[in-house]
């Protein structure tokens, strides 16, 4: 609301002041409460009681605005009568009213951003901690702030949640830290979500699996995704030659396949369900390097109160959900 009465007005004062120069640029927003006042009220001692001001700093700003304008805009008879109000003043009221209710709701808003219980934070997010984590810290913000408005922008695509940070279309984002993160964006580690492998809970196969497992077993993959990248340079580095027979980037259908007996997933802790008695959980040898998740935010931004508060929530829970911490 700030905004646009901010801009309104500029606009209206720059097509004036570029024809004949503006009578209204050295009014303020005193002269504009004067003027309500001593109208309404039809005195300046009774307007200078309600503005909480001396009847003389009343007159004075209800002078200075007079001498900006160039005419007057209270006809003052003196002694017991009432001021009146000229047609200069008449033409000027609604305006001054309606500024002042613009400013006064401009000010509550301000009041509601830094009490961090009103406004829109927007956050960026990748599926499994929209699955895992989000419910948790989106459930405990709105509790605090029921006011407050959240939207989320979900993408499995770490290089568009950084742009949209970079962009300001994201208060901050989760990713997956890697090493090409854009300088430009501060990055702080929440978590380091370990790699483990699934398998339908009625195959025979060892609680730890390694090369010789991994090159003689069908594996059921995501496309290409950050997370899939972290996957293929593990398997690379164990030198597997992995043979994917079903590629998906929704988690759920990937454990499903297992599930159905197609092969064996190697994902993320957070992007599996362990409580499915259908699928068994393995260890790796060796282990792949955990992806390390994080909140990355524009460098330099200041964050809004809310948005702060949800950061230190994500903080938290991301320490409720992983026993490995920075």
């Amino acid at each position: 609301m700030l905004i646009d009465m901010v801009d309104i007005n500029l606009s209206q004062r720059t097509s004036t002041a570029g024809s004949r120069g503006s009578r209204l640029l050295a009014v303020d927003v005193r002269h504009l409460a004067a003027l309500v006042a001593v109208a309404e009220e039809r005195s300046f001692g009774r307007a200078a009681q309600r503005l909480g001001f001396t009847q003389s700093a009343v007159s004075q700003q209800i002078a200075a605005f007079e001498r900006g304008i160039g005419t007057a805009l209270f006809d003052r008879p003196g002694g017991p009568l009432p001021v009146e109000i000229t047609p200069a003043g008449e033409a000027l009221l609604p305006h001054a009213r309606a500024i002042l209710e613009r400013l006064d709701a401009a000010d509550a808003e301000l009041d509601r951003l830094l009490a961090g219980e009103g406004g829109r934070i927007t956050i960026g997010t990748f599926q499994s901690v929209s699955v895992k984590a989000l419910p948790i810290i989106i459930g405990r913000l709105r509790a605090e702030r029921p006011d407050l408005e959240i939207r989320l922008v979900e993408s499995d695509d770490n290089d568009e949640l950084q742009r949209r940070t970079l962009d300001g279309e994201l208060d901050v984002s989760f990713i997956v830290f890697h090493d090409d993160t854009d300088e430009r964006l501060d990055f702080e580690e929440l978590c380091r979500d370990p790699f483990v492998a699934i398998s339908r809970a009625t195959d025979e196969l060892p609680a730890v699996l390694g090369k010789r497992e991994l090159s003689t077993t069908s594996l059921i993959g995501q496309h290409a995704s950050s997370c899939q990248l972290l996957i293929d340079r593990g398997l690379q580095r164990m030198d597997v030659a992995a043979d994917y027979v079903f590629r998906s980037n929704d988690n759920a259908a990937v454990q499903a396949m297992v599930r159905a007996g197609m092969g064996v997933a190697i994902m993320p802790w957070l992007a599996i369900d362990p409580d499915d008695a259908e699928v068994g959980i393995h260890e790796l040898d060796p282990p792949l390097a955990p992806r390390i998740i994080g909140l990355i935010r524009r460098r330099g931004r200041t964050l809004s109160p809310a948005t702060a508060r949800f950061v230190e929530i994500a903080r938290e829970v991301a320490a409720e959900l992983h026993p490995i911490r920075v």
